[in-house]
């Protein structure tokens, strides 16, 4: 009885600490579900590489529970245009949404993420809920980046990104962290999330969209399993004795 009071008590405080948004908490189920360990051998050798329990990647060498530095954005949140490379063209159309159209960019970018076709309109349609009510009663886009940070918040732990506090870290020469405790850490770096949709929204969207763009193919483009019919072997007929 004393165990089953246990598990209970741990259970609840568990809860307590679940995301409220319905795609952190569908990306938190996904990495749970491909979490695996890095098998070692005797030599000490790294015989596969995987994921460690709290989902983040050991690279080539690496020592088991020794976590992979925070990988960079691709481009900054600033550069509108993107990098001239093959996305080129897409980061200009990233462009585009983002500056006429930012509920098609963020319907567009929370599909991909959730990697399952024909959920689009789901976030684009409360996300221009909230853009005319806040435009039509405050003057200015200030609802939709409530609704729409999650999605930065979920890009930063599935691709191992960076946030804003170990950018700036990082800037300043490593010169160290003032919050060491992992997760005030990650507290700090979601309530940053929020305050870059708030105050640079339409950079944020487009940043996004072209990280996502060159690290997930659109769900409705995804290749699918094909299955061969391979012909018949060829037949002879046996002569009657």
């Amino acid at each position: 009885m004393a165990h089953n009071n246990t598990a209970n008590t741990l259970g609840c405080s568990n809860e307590d600490h679940e995301e409220s948004s319905p795609l952190l908490n569908k990306m938190n189920t996904n990495e749970e579900q491909t979490a695996k360990w890095t098998v070692v051998d005797q030599g000490g050798s790294t015989a596969e590489n995987g994921w460690m329990a709290n989902g983040l990647p050991l690279g080539h060498g690496s020592v088991v529970g020794e976590p992979m530095g925070r990988a960079q954005w691709d481009s900054g949140i600033c550069a509108w245009f993107g990098r001239n490379d093959e996305f080129c063209s897409s980061d200009l159309e990233v462009c585009l949404l983002g500056s006429v159209a930012p509920c098609v960019l963020y319907g567009s970018n929370a599909e991909r993420l959730g990697s399952a076709p024909g959920t689009f309109a789901n976030h684009c349609l409360p996300y221009i809920g909230l853009y005319l009510i806040g435009n039509s009663v405050f003057g200015w886009n200030c609802l939709a980046p409530w609704f729409s940070y999650p999605t930065r918040t979920a890009m930063r732990r599935r691709f191992n990104l960076e946030g804003s506090c170990e950018a700036v870290n990082r800037s300043c020469g490593g010169c160290g962290s003032c919050i060491e405790d992992e997760f005030q850490l990650e507290q700090c770096e979601t309530a940053c999330d929020f305050a870059t949709h708030v105050f640079c929204h339409p950079c944020a969207l487009c940043q996004e969209g072209r990280e996502i763009r060159r690290r997930v193919p659109h769900p409705g483009f995804q290749s699918q399993s094909m299955l061969v019919m391979l012909p018949p072997a060829d037949q002879t007929m046996a002569r009657q004795p």
